[in-house]
């Protein structure tokens, strides 16, 4: 369990309680239903892409078609990060299934060469102590400090992989002992995972091969995805009410799929057991409290523009859009 201080569910009381009033307790009970099936229908469409990309960048190497494909694999390798996130929230099944939730939990890992405990550790604490500078790691470890564009950008660069992994690091000190020894032995495994199979590539294909497969999509792509899903989550708040200590990215059909519905983050911390695949339902039953509250919806295009052109503070009230 977390020695942290799990202030987020000290300070939103007020709001789970005005949540449990605004929406329709029967059809919250229905959103909360887990149908593994079409968990897995979604995950398995989206191995097929990734296994899809892959097999065609093997053979292709005509830059107008592999540069597209080598973003959509790069994009396939961050969204196993979703499904990955699912499973720390215990959303896939109706019942408790430990070993095969570790077993998926290892696998969605394996993608992006992060260890499952971290991130199931991470990722409770943050939710636990959401709007806290210091017990909410990914606040206090991933958030730029200096706040200027060049800080930004380099988390869109590879140089993430080393930020996002210090951070861990640092964080995992305060973990207890054995929960440290499998974070070591799962990102150990991992790497040495990620390097067979970028010595493979490099043995049947050359540096041309393990360019298109594996060096653009997770060292320039990844970061980019990761980069712009996490802008979209906690940047553009107001610190003031809990309610709103998330962004509301509505988004549109393109955002849904390529983020695997990850854009619902407000909706997700609000009931963070819902499955993935119901978030969008959930977004349009709130959308009469969001009004009320005067919380907007912000599209991509804007938070970039925000956070990069006009160079917002994270975790503020940014300027002109009322919240």
């Amino acid at each position: 369990m977390s020695a942290k201080a799990r202030s987020y569910w000290n300070t939103s009381r007020s709001l789970r309680r005005k949540l449990g009033l605004v929406l329709p307790q029967e059809e919250l009970k229905a959103l909360h239903h887990r149908d593994a099936a079409r968990h897995f229908v979604i995950a398995g469409g989206l191995l097929l892409l990734t296994f899809s990309c892959v097999a065609v960048l093997w053979t292709v190497d005509a830059p107008w078609l592999w540069v597209p494909l080598s973003v959509v694999l790069g994009f396939c390798y961050f969204d196993f990060t979703v499904l990955l996130h699912e499973v720390v929230h215990n959303a896939i099944f109706d019942r408790k299934r430990p070993r095969l939730q570790t077993a998926l939990g290892w696998f969605y890992a394996l993608f992006s060469g992060i260890s499952a405990s971290q991130f199931t550790r991470w990722h409770l604490d943050h939710h636990d102590n959401l709007g806290d500078g210091r017990d909410d790691p990914k606040r206090h470890w991933l958030s730029p400090k200096k706040g200027t564009r060049r800080e930004k950008l380099l988390y869109w660069t590879p140089l993430l992989i080393p930020i996002y992994f210090r951070a861990a690091r640092r964080e995992s000190v305060s973990y207890e002992t054995p929960l440290r020894r499998r974070i070591a032995i799962e990102r150990s495994a991992t790497m040495i995972l990620h390097l067979v199979f970028l010595a493979l590539l490099f043995w049947r294909g050359g540096f041309s091969l393990a360019l298109r497969v594996y060096l653009v999509p997770y060292l320039l792509v990844f970061p980019v995805a990761f980069s712009l899903n996490r802008v979209g989550q906690h940047y553009a708040i107001d610190p003031r009410d809990p309610a709103r200590w998330s962004t509301r990215v509505d988004g549109n059909v393109f955002w849904k799929w390529v983020f695997l519905y990850s854009n619902f983050h407000l909706e997700h911390h609000y009931f963070p057991k819902l499955p993935f695949y119901n978030l969008p339902r959930l977004n349009r039953m709130l959308r009469p409290f969001y009004r009320e509250r005067g919380i907007p919806n912000l599209g991509y295009g804007r938070i970039l523009r925000g956070w990069l052109v006009e160079n917002e503070t994270p975790h503020t009230r940014w300027k002109g859009e009322g919240v």
